[in-house]
C-alpha cells in the first residue's frame, strides 16, 4: 500500500508542471515598440531611426544590431503611471549598454551607458552615457 502523502504531493507536483505557463507572468512592456533617437549626453541626436522594442522579456535596440549587440533580458517596474525599465545589452567586439530607461504612456525615454571593451592599447577606456527618447509605434 503506497503512502497516501506521497501519491497527494505528487499529484500535486504533477498538476504545477503540467501548466507552467499559468504561473508565468507577461513582462509589463512586452508588445511594446518606440520609434527612438539618441546622442551623448549634452548632444544633438547622432543616432535617429532607432526601433526599441519589448518582447518575450527581452529588450532590444534596432540602431545596436550594426555592432553586435544582443538582445537583453529587462526589469520593470510600475512607478506611478509610468514603467521604469532597467537592461544590459552586450556585444562581443565593442562591449556592452545599461539601459535605463521610462515609459510613461506613449512616450519613452532615458540613458544608457556604453561599456567598451578594453583592448589592447586601451586597458580600462571610459564609459560614455548617451540619452535617447522616442514615440509608441502605431
Amino acid at each position: 500500500m503506497r503512502n497516501p502523502r506521497y501519491l497527494a504531493s505528487a499529484a500535486l507536483l504533477a498538476a504545477v508542471l503540467a501548466v507552467p505557463s499559468a504561473f508565468a507572468q507577461k513582462a509589463p512592456l512586452d508588445g511594446r515598440a518606440f520609434a527612438a533617437e539618441a546622442g551623448l549626453k549634452g548632444k544633438a541626436a547622432d543616432e535617429k531611426g532607432d526601433v526599441i522594442t519589448f518582447a518575450d522579456g527581452k529588450f532590444h535596440s534596432s540602431a545596436c544590431d550594426q555592432y553586435g549587440y544582443n538582445k537583453g533580458e529587462y526589469k520593470a517596474t510600475k512607478a506611478g503611471e509610468a514603467i521604469e525599465f532597467e537592461a544590459v545589452t552586450l556585444s562581443e567586439k565593442y562591449g556592452r549598454n545599461v539601459w535605463k530607461g521610462t515609459v510613461r504612456g506613449g512616450e519613452i525615454e532615458g540613458t544608457f551607458v556604453f561599456y567598451p571593451k578594453p583592448g589592447f592599447f586601451n586597458k580600462n577606456p571610459a564609459p560614455e552615457e548617451h540619452w535617447f527618447k522616442g514615440k509608441a509605434k502605431s
